[in-house]
């Protein structure tokens, strides 16, 4: 018991005294997953826009698989870029396997989804809401979509806020692609995974702190901003 006290001791150190090697590991894992959320909004935004508010053949299709993807296993996800990445792979060449930018890539697969499907949901609902009322003033599409957008912000905050807390959790697809290497590819989760079986447990501890404050902090954000966007609606 005293030996989990001393390495509970030991971890709270690591963090207040800003040990090198931890601040190190936390910044990787913030530029990785926030760079990845970047992508994934710039990608997913507007095709949940463009599925909520347009009507196509094959729509209902695209949007069951998109939801499907939601579940995607990170472990699958990690082995399919690790395929393309590998030098036997169409993208070997690039030699971007065992980077931060392997791992961004798998993370923006993850979480691509998410933000697609979420935002395609909160963007579909509003638009049922005002859909007779651009009809009426003869608003373009594309006009009334950025207002549906812009009305639904607050929301799409928190799909975003969703979606970091799924890549910063992530471990299984960045082991697989980045490597977890040291100073260049170690992140929170796989250093975690790692000093816990080494028997390290003051710097798991500490990173695991770290998470778990990180993790707190975003659920904080989202439940501040639904605040707001509840406030902002019965405005």
């Amino acid at each position: 018991m005293q030996d989990f006290l001393d390495a509970f001791v030991l971890a709270f150190d690591l963090v207040f005294s800003g040990n090198k090697d931890l601040i190190e590991i936390v910044m990787l894992s913030l530029r990785v997953s926030l760079t990845a959320v970047a992508f994934a909004i710039i990608i997913g935004l507007p095709l949940g826009a463009a599925l909520a508010t347009f009507r196509f053949y094959g729509r209902s299709l695209v949007v069951v698989l998109l939801n499907a993807l939601m579940g995607l296993p990170p472990v699958v996800v990690g082995l399919i870029v690790y395929l393309q990445l590998s030098r036997a792979g169409p993208m070997g060449s690039f030699g971007l396997l065992y980077t931060p930018t392997a791992m961004i890539i798998a993370q923006v697969i993850l979480i691509l989804p998410i933000i697609a499907a979420l935002s395609r949901q909160i963007i579909e609902d509003l638009n049922t809401e005002y859909s007779e009322q651009f009809h009426s003033l003869s608003i373009p599409k594309r006009k009334a979509t950025q207002a549906l957008i812009w009305d639904g912000r607050y929301s799409l905050v928190t799909v975003a806020l969703a979606g970091f807390g799924r890549a910063i959790a992530e471990v299984g697809a960045v082991i697989i692609v980045g490597g977890n290497i040291d100073h260049l590819t170690r992140v929170m989760t796989t250093a975690i995974a790692l000093e816990t079986s080494k028997g390290d447990l003051p710097l798991a501890l500490a990173l695991g702190v770290v998470l778990l404050a990180i993790a707190l902090g975003v659920n904080a954000s989202v439940m501040s901003l639904r605040s707001i966007a509840g406030r902002y609606t019965n405005a």
